[in-house]
């Protein structure tokens, strides 16, 4: 598979291309649920550059969105993407159980930065992560940061961490007790180390009274097309 991919990206890498992992964009279809749970309120944790927030946008006009995202170049892209939601603010912060500074392993592929080092396993299946260089990001707790920010019900709480998503619930008790749904990436093989693996989130999140209603969308081992990660819809019923 390697060789493959490298007669593949060596004229691509000549023009000045290159390839990468597909990442596919949040599809309304595969959300769509989540319009029929009365949200006004969505907490993005790992917005990137506001890809999941557009598409909450457009589902659901006139929401408000607070998006959290730590890395430099990519938030000053999600404030820029923001400015097109009437009711959207975006938060400078990686979120974790304690206030504190860390080291964010910045991956070549950003999606793939995390506050957790990558382990050889996500190496091998996606070696256009592999790259890494060490931003210094504010971490916050949740609670902390929401304490004096007015929040309307129905709240979604949606968590793309990288590996990263039991420090960030561990910071976030009382958000999580008002919540409506969330929605987790979670992990079924370990891809950054002594990160939670599903187990561990869904009795997280079963002992905090939600249900897990299914998974939305799912990414597989380009090999073995094993799944790897999936984005876990859970609700308070």
């Amino acid at each position: 598979m390697s060789i493959l991919r490298t007669i593949i990206k060596r004229p691509l890498n000549a023009a000045g291309l290159d390839l990468v992992r597909y990442h596919p964009q949040y599809s309304i279809g595969q959300y769509a649920y989540i319009s029929s749970l009365n949200i006004k309120t969505v907490i993005d944790v790992g917005a990137h550059t506001g890809e999941f927030a557009m598409m909450i946008g457009e589902m659901m006009p006139g929401v408000s969105v607070l998006s959290f995202e730590p890395q430099q170049v990519e938030f000053a892209e999600l404030e820029g993407n923001l400015r097109t939601l009437p009711k959207a603010q975006a938060f400078k912060f990686a979120l974790g159980e304690r206030n504190e500074t860390l080291d964010l392993h910045r991956s070549a592929f950003s999606q793939s930065s995390s506050l957790r080092t990558m382990t050889e396993l996500h190496k091998e299946a996606f070696p256009e992560s592999a790259g890494e260089s060490l931003e210094q990001v504010e971490v916050r707790r949740l609670d902390n940061v929401l304490s004096d920010v007015a929040i309307a019900p129905e709240i979604l709480l949606k968590i793309d961490a990288q590996g990263y998503e039991d420090k960030v619930l561990a910071g976030a008790p009382q958000t999580l007790a008002r919540a409506k749904a969330a929605i987790i990436e979670v992990s079924f093989r370990e891809l950054y180390e002594g990160q939670p693996l599903f187990d561990s989130i869904y009795r997280t999140m079963h002992d905090a009274g939600f249900s897990y209603m299914g998974n939305l969308y799912q990414l597989v081992h380009p090999n073995d097309r094993s799944v790897l990660q999936a984005d876990a819809l859970f609700v308070r019923l």
